[in-house]
């Protein structure tokens, strides 16, 4: 569980990155569960977009690639979606969260 310090450290991180992914009308499926884990894995925090066409809200999305791939939620703002989750891997790991 991050603290709003971490939160707030990881929503000026995701200013600057594009998005990774684009979730359509086929929802989350294993493939875009595959791709999205993988994106953390090697990236720690993504954004995604949420197209008008998926059959999730970006909320309900986030809140689903959450619970399926046990990261944490950052931010949602309109159809961008932004979490995070540290990398099992130490080489792949480049950010430091701020203490709390």
């Amino acid at each position: 569980m991050i603290t709003t310090k971490q939160r707030a450290y990881l929503r000026s991180l995701a200013n600057t990155i594009e998005p990774t992914t684009q979730l359509g009308k086929l929802g989350i499926g294993e493939k875009v569960l595959e791709t999205v884990s993988k994106a953390l894995e090697a990236h720690e925090l993504i954004k995604l977009t949420v197209l008008e066409t998926s059959p999730l809200s970006p909320k309900e999305t986030m809140v689903a690639l959450c619970e399926a791939l046990n990261c944490e939620a950052v931010q949602v703002i309109g159809r961008r979606v932004v979490i995070y989750r540290q990398s099992s891997k130490p080489e792949n790991r480049k950010i430091v969260l701020p203490k709390k």
